[in-house]
């Protein structure tokens, strides 16, 4: 398949790819959802949904690759994310590695882009545009859901993280019908001053912890109050709202069911 990307410039990439390492979690869990998952012979650390994937050889952290793993596995396609990838990815370019970035969406829509993309790329169109059906119906299907409260989003980056103007979470909440009180921040993810958290006036905090931490709300609850807040809080699994693949979807629906169930 020859195509030119707005980075890389013209590539030439196989027509039918069958040996595929993926170093992007929203990647991986979408080629297992179009059915390409015996294709895929290495993964990120990162890379753990769905669970059949625990399997593969681990090529990488998020940034960092083991070259000679890599390397032996002999793929005909490297797939990876754009954003804090972006080194990586023109490091993977200029060794010569068949190498294709996806780029990171800035709305749910970019998430359903992405999958046809992989489709076209891959020969599985038909399966990419039902996904993509499938998916937009149930997005479809929260708008408006909620009652359009002010809400503060934090992320459990190593210290907190928020999202702004032009990220794909942003979109979704208003989609939902919320309000991010940093709906208006020109930047889509940064480090929030914790005191304009305050003057904002949410009505509800939605906070995200690391993927895989025991007792997840119990430490929402002791960090809200060890910052003397006292609002509504919803908690998510963990890297829930931070993964743009196709169970993004699903994972707003569950936090539709949450704010639901909170008493205001």
């Amino acid at each position: 398949m020859k195509l030119t990307h707005d980075w890389l410039g013209p590539l030439e990439l196989p027509d039918n790819a069958r040996r595929i390492v993926s170093l992007a979690p929203n990647v991986t869990e979408t080629l297992f959802a179009l059915g390409l998952g015996e294709r895929v012979v290495g993964r990120s650390a990162f890379c753990y949904r769905p669970a059949a994937t625990l399997s593969l050889p681990v090529v990488s952290s998020y940034t960092r690759v083991r070259w000679e793993l890599l390397e032996s596995l002999q793929p005909d396609l490297v797939l990876i994310s754009t954003g804090v990838q972006r080194e990586l990815l023109f490091e993977l370019h200029r060794r010569g590695l068949p190498v294709f970035p996806v780029p990171l969406p800035q709305s749910p829509y970019g998430i359903l882009e992405n999958i046809a993309v992989l489709g076209a790329l891959l020969g599985v169109s038909e399966a990419a545009t039902g996904l993509c059906a499938r998916l937009n119906e149930r997005y479809q299907a929260l708008h408006r859901a909620l009652p359009p409260r002010r809400v503060y989003l934090e992320f459990d980056l190593g210290g907190p993280i928020t999202a702004g103007r032009g990220s794909y979470v942003d979109e979704a909440l208003r989609h939902l019908g919320l309000q991010n009180i940093f709906a208006e921040h020109p930047q889509s993810y940064f480090q929030p001053d914790l005191a304009e958290v305050v003057r904002r006036e949410p009505a509800l905090v939605i906070y995200e912890p690391k993927p895989h931490r025991s007792r997840p709300l119990e430490k929402a609850q002791r960090l809200l109050a060890e910052r003397g807040w006292k609002y509504p809080l919803v908690v998510t699994g963990g890297d829930e709202l931070a993964h743009y693949g196709p169970l993004f979807f699903e994972y707003l629906e569950a936090l539709v069911g949450q704010i639901r169930g909170l008493a205001f």
